[in-house]
């Protein structure tokens, strides 16, 4: 199990237009050949939109993109003609494929915080396509057929204990709160990358959620 401290993520955005970014992987200027990806994914990010802030339209191809938000909405507009409002509670996949533009912003009046993490797809090029799923439940685990991956949310109380999925790649993340995972603390912004995971188990220290991704 190999522990990513909060404070070791790469910075990034741009602070003076509100836009506060840090990177688990090596990411633009920030490259490091050692940490370009483990198991599919290739990027998770943590996103801070000051109101009004955002990100233009930009483009991405070959990748598959989820966002959970931790706090406030996300907009989200892209060159297939999807608009949405993402919430807490919702997952949002864009499947770039062949090629799509896209829009980011927080249009509200209060801050936005999300994690967007990126996929590398099985098999590149296809259509792009797009989904949200507006309240995921705990129990209900989201698939990435596209990428082999399966994401867990799991919420904690504090005290309760939760079964990390048995995979050859599994990543957690912490959003909020704190945890153990086989007695390993972790905080908010930490995140375990467990290689032939077997029997790990994860205990809230306090209220927490995390993010979990299975992958082959």
């Amino acid at each position: 199990m190999d522990v990513r401290r909060a404070e070791e993520r790469y910075p990034g955005g741009d602070p003076q237009t509100g836009i506060v970014s840090r990177h688990a992987f090596s990411f633009g200027p920030h490259y490091d050949p050692d940490n370009l990806r483990f198991g599919a994914l290739i990027a998770c990010n943590e996103e801070r939109l000051a109101p009004g802030a955002g990100f233009d339209e930009h483009p991405h191809s070959h990748t598959e993109i989820v966002t959970w938000v931790a706090e406030g909405e996300l907009t989200h507009r892209d060159s297939a003609g999807h608009e949405t409002v993402v919430r807490a509670g919702d997952v949002q996949r864009l499947s770039s494929a062949s090629g799509v533009r896209h829009v980011e912003r927080n249009d509200a009046g209060h801050p936005l915080t999300f994690v967007q993490m990126w996929l590398a797809p099985l098999t590149p090029g296809g259509d792009p396509s797009y989904e949200i799923v507006h309240g995921i439940a705990d129990a209900t685990p989201y698939a990435v057929p596209e990428a082999g991956a399966i994401l867990h949310v799991r919420r904690l109380t504090a005290g309760e204990r939760t079964a990390i999925p048995d995979g050859r790649h599994v990543y957690v993340h912490v959003v909020h709160g704190e945890v153990t995972l086989n007695a390993e603390p972790l905080g908010p912004g930490d995140a375990a990358r467990i290689t032939d995971a077997k029997d790990v188990e994860g205990v809230g220290t306090t209220e927490a959620e995390l993010l979990i991704w299975e992958m082959g």
